[in-house]
Formats: structure tokens, sequence, C-alpha cells
């Protein structure tokens, strides 16, 4: 594992060479890549020369501890650091083998996130809106930027569906365990028996694709042009502003209605068709490849319940990996990261044991 280490500070020099050519800088796309591959790199050289240094620190204490003219003292603190030195071996060691595994080639993209309300009529469209805006809070703490590409709102405040793009750093790479179907149990404000109700919506976690990554023939698509509805806007029921795009080869739908021009609607509608047609593209790869595409903490279907949120006992579950938390409140807030973190750290575990 560690054979090629020594290349390391080469590839970094050469890097470090890249990242001050004046003619890369102007390319901000290719620059970005760049620095973002000398950081990983620099992060890996610096916990490999820590692990080189550990490892001559435990061979110094040993030596010690066998020196028969050694002073007893001094001999007793060599063992006492000898075991924080094992363990500080075996921390490294384990943190290298994670930044070496294979990384997954969209980590990096920006996503779509699709929340679209399933089963529990307008309880499950207002969880809709619970979580999209749990997601917000989410993307804010992250310096992330949200912005909707499509909204399908109800006059109580909830919606039916809603997809936005989450730009910014990692972002794909923190949201990708999101896929699947999430459950709330909660008593609604309609309710007058105080009685639970079981709800659940599905959210879709799609990687952004660019063009030259998935190229759309334009003459595969079918364009119906209408006018917007939904509560509110100037341009409701007054231009055909709203756009629906038909893949024809697949029948998936896109409908655009968020913005008051048709010119606008039609881009944001061609980004997420792009998005959705990719990865169909890349799940029929995986299945492929392989009919295990639980790597991602299960197998990331539409249909596979993986949380719920029980708001009466302040409980969130993930049933992938057994998780329970009673911090439901603090999580809707944004504080998603006491989740996602068990999660990368369960999917890391498990690429780690394949490679033994």
């Amino acid at each position: 594992m560690f054979g090629k280490f020594e290349e390391l500070q080469e590839k970094l020099s050469e890097l470090e060479g890249r990242m001050s050519d004046p003619e890369l800088v102007s390319n901000q796309k290719e620059y970005q890549a760049v620095v973002r591959e000398h950081s990983h790199l620099s992060k890996l050289n610096a916990l490999y020369e820590e692990y080189k240094q550990v490892r001559e620190d435990i061979v110094e204490n040993k030596a010690l501890v066998k020196d028969e003219d050694e002073d007893p003292e001094l001999k007793d603190l060599a063992r006492a650091e000898l075991e924080e030195l094992a363990e500080r071996e075996i921390q490294l060691d384990s943190a290298i083998k994670v930044l070496l595994l294979p990384k997954d080639p969209n980590d990096d993209k920006n996503t779509f996130l699709e929340i679209r309300a399933g089963t529990g009529g307008d309880e499950a469209a207002l969880f809709v809106a619970d979580l999209f805006r749990m997601y917000c809070r989410y993307a804010e703490s992250q310096s992330w930027k949200v912005e909707v590409m499509s909204s399908n709102p109800l006059g109580i405040g909830g919606f039916k569906e809603m997809i936005a793009l989450i730009s910014g750093e990692q972002v794909y790479s923190k949201l990708k365990y999101e896929s699947g179907v999430h459950r709330v149990q909660r008593v609604p404000e309609t309710e007058t028996q105080g009685r639970i109700h079981t709800s659940a919506v599905t959210v879709a976690i799609l990687p952004e694709a660019e063009e030259v990554e998935f190229e759309i023939d334009m003459n595969e698509l079918k364009f119906d042009v209408y006018r917007s509805s939904g509560p509110g806007g100037q341009s409701v029921n007054t231009t055909d502003s709203a756009v629906r795009i038909t893949h024809l080869p697949t029948g998936l739908v896109v409908t655009c209605q968020d913005e008051k021009s048709q010119h606008k609607n039609k881009a944001k509608a061609l980004t997420v068709l792009r998005a959705r047609l990719f990865d169909q593209k890349q799940q029929e790869q995986h299945d492929k490849i392989s009919q295990d595409r639980k790597n991602q903490i299960g197998s990331g279907d539409r249909s596979e319940r993986i949380r719920t949120y029980n708001f009466p006992q302040g409980r969130l579950t993930d049933h992938r990996i057994n998780l329970t938390l009673y911090k439901l409140e603090s999580i809707m807030n944004g504080k998603l990261e006491e989740v996602i973190y068990p999660l990368v750290a369960e999917d890391q575990a498990k690429k780690l044991k394949k490679l033994q």
C-alpha cells in the first residue's frame, strides 16, 4: 500500500508548478481541479510523514525497553509511550487507507436534490417542505448555494415536488446517502384526537451532468409550453412561460414553471433532464458491473425506506446502519452531519474491509 509514496513529493511539486501557470489560472474549472488534487495529496503526504516518524519512534522506544543498561525509570517512560505510539500508528494507518480508497468520480460535483410527496396526502406535502428547509440549513452551514429549479407548491404550505440544484465543495460526497424513502411519524395540525400519522416522501440525489459528459439529442425531445399555475406570481395564468420536456426514448418528463421567462424555464428543465438521464445511465452501468449497489449504505433505490423521523419521541432512526438519535429538532434545523458522518464512516469501513 505504501510503495508509491516516494513519488508523492514529485507529484506535489508538479501540481504546485501547474498552479502557478497563468494559463491554467485563467481556466477556473481546470485550476480548481488541480487545487483539489493538490489538497488531497498534501493531506496524504502529511499523514504519511507522521506515520513514518511514529514507526521510527516505535523502533527507538523498543530498543530502549530491551537495553539492560538503560535507566529503569526511562524504560518505564518508553513503555508508556509505546502504547500511545501503537495506538497512533493504527489511527494513521486507517486514515491513510481511507484517503487511498478509490474516489467516487461524482464526489466533487454539484447535486440535484429532488423531494417528492409519497403516501400521506397533505402531511407528506408538508414534510417535503420541512425536509427541503432542513437541507437548505445544512447547505448554509457548508457554504453551499441552493437554487430552486422547479417546485409544485400547495396552498397549505407544502409541496408535491421540490427540485433544487445545490452547488459548492463536496456536495455529492455528503448528500449521496440521502436517496431513498424518508418516513415521518407525527400528529398533524388538523388531527383533533391526537393520533400519530405516518407519511412518506422520496428523496433523489443526482450528480449534475455537464454537456461534455452527457449530450442530449434535441431531436429526441418534445417541448410543450403552457401557462404557469400555483399560488401568487404576476405571470401565473397570463403567459405561456411554463415548459414541459419529454425525452421520447425513455419517457422521462421534466417540467419547470418557477421562472417568468420561458427561456429560463427551458434551460433549467434541460439541466434537470440531463442529470436524470446521466443518473439512469450510471445505474445501468452499475447493474452490469455488479448486483451489489449497497456500497452507498443500501442500494440508494428510491423505493427503499432509509430513515424514520418520529416527532412525538424526538427520534431519528437511519435503518441502514441502525443509528438512532434523539436529536430530531437539531437535525431538522440543519445539523445533518450528526447522520452523515456515521454513514460516511460505515461506507468507508465496508470499502476498507473489501481491500483486506
